[in-house]
């Protein structure tokens, strides 16, 4: 739900989820539709979610923008060093695990693309900015289970990545 409770819908199809994107609504899945993966790695949103003035997050917290991911990776030493302390102990195909010494429990959600197909779930974990980049592209971050960055790149507004809140 959105903090004012009104539902986000939930995707259940690559049709109804390239419906929402066409028409720039808000939507929600779990990775291939399958709630235990809710369960381990949370919802996928589309940055339409993100954005929607009813707020995404709960009252006291909001999506990081794009300079609040920077902080945060340079807290923890800069990019090159940032995507290790944040990613799980456990749960990275390829014994791709982090740290987790920043606390952050990053796990590797995979991704929605815009026409509705799932990929990289174990391997890669994505989270929305709440920055614009343009009309058709938003920020995200994104770690990798091969490398111990925090890589930082903008795509479609209709790709489903996790989110993370943060205190105001």
């Amino acid at each position: 739900k959105f903090r004012n409770g009104d539902v986000i819908p939930e995707a259940k199809s690559e049709g109804e989820w390239k419906a929402y994107n066409d028409a720039n609504e808000a939507a929600w899945c779990y990775y291939n539709n399958d709630p235990a993966n809710g369960e381990k790695y949370g919802k996928l949103y589309n940055w339409y979610a993100v954005a929607d003035a009813r707020g995404l997050c709960p009252t006291g917290w909001h999506v990081p923008s794009y300079d609040e991911w920077t902080i945060l990776t340079d807290y923890l030493g800069g990019e090159s060093k940032a995507g290790a302390k944040m990613k799980s102990k456990t749960g990275w195909n390829e014994d791709g695990n982090g740290t987790n010494s920043s606390g952050f429990s990053g796990l590797p959600g995979g991704y929605r693309d815009n026409s509705g197909a799932f990929d990289n779930v174990g391997k890669d974990g994505y989270w929305w900015c709440s920055t614009e980049y343009d009309t058709e592209l938003a920020r995200y971050r994104y770690l990798g289970y091969d490398v111990g960055y925090v890589f930082r790149y903008y795509d479609y507004k209709g790709r489903g990545f996790s989110v993370r809140c943060l205190r105001d």
